[in-house]
């Protein structure tokens, strides 16, 4: 008898915190999806008013577009700028020790803080940016005020955020490939070009994978950026999901709709990897 609840006792912490931190909020947060619940006022059903809403919902769908447009931007600009970056600090330069810290300080660096610097450097009247445009002949750019440039700008800001990340997991890599291939490509002329797509980048594929994957995510949790510097404007061309449904359950406490909201955006980042995971292994 005892050694049959020993097992079960060894278990129960991790049981405990399962159960308590991710079955039940997971369930909890279903159930909401069926109510109406401003936190204060009891749990009221509604049935699937709270669906039909999210279908004709025009803000949500573009949030959703604003968040597609920053992955297309972020991920083949991470990933171009991470593996030249690898590529060069993985060969014998003079002070890469110092090069490979310095890309990687932005990482460790608190998200609230590089927002609020790159704010500054984006700033129409006073900002670095303009006022270099302006020595150059150039007139200002509303980085963060027009519709059209917010995006791209938060999404370069975002990029150079996490690119030392990226750049310790393809130096890791770039490690992996045997410097034999290399030699026999030297001695049958290959040009550095030749070596880098027919030996680098196919020996490296799992690590783009994991990099895709991993900016995905990230890209689809887009969040601190647009809150700390526009908001979600100007006219919600920064507004992402993840920002929309957080102001829909604690500014405007519609807590059932933000679950929905939740629910979905999921369901959505689930598919986008299992589409990904599917396009490599066919690959």
């Amino acid at each position: 008898m005892r050694k049959k609840i020993i097992p079960y006792l060894l278990v129960s912490p991790y049981l405990i915190y399962f159960l308590v931190f991710m079955a039940f909020p997971v369930g909890f947060s279903f159930f909401l999806t069926f109510t109406n619940w401003n936190i204060i006022s009891p749990i009221e059903y509604a049935g699937l008013s709270n669906y039909k809403r999210l279908v004709n919902d025009a803000v949500f769908w573009k949030s959703l577009l604003n968040t597609f447009i920053f992955l297309i931007i972020h991920i083949p600009l991470q990933i171009i700028v991470s593996l030249f970056l690898a590529e060069l600090l993985n060969q014998k330069i003079r002070l890469r020790g110092f090069f490979r810290a310095a890309f990687f300080l932005p990482v460790i660096v608190s998200g609230v803080v590089v927002t609020i610097i790159w704010q500054q450097l984006y700033g129409f009247d006073s900002g670095l940016l303009n006022r270099l445009l302006i020595k150059i002949g150039f007139s200002k750019v509303g980085w963060l005020t027009d519709p059209n440039l917010a995006m791209p700008s938060i999404a370069i800001m975002a990029t150079w955020k996490n690119v030392g990340l990226y750049i310790v997991l393809f130096l890791v890599g770039l490690q992996t490939v045997p410097p034999q291939f290399y030699e026999a490509a030297e001695l049958e002329g290959a040009t550095h070009m030749q070596k880098f797509f027919k030996i680098t980048l196919p020996i490296i594929n799992p690590t783009i994978f994991m990099v895709v994957v991993l900016s995905t995510i990230g890209g689809f949790s887009l969040f601190i950026e647009p809150y700390v510097m526009t908001g979600g404007g100007p006219m919600n061309s920064t507004m992402s999901a993840v920002l929309y449904i957080y102001k829909q359950g604690f500014f405007y406490y519609h807590m059932g709709y933000a679950a929905t909201l939740g629910l979905f955006f999921a369901l959505l980042i689930l598919a986008v990897v299992i589409i990904q995971k599917k396009f490599v292994e066919r690959d």
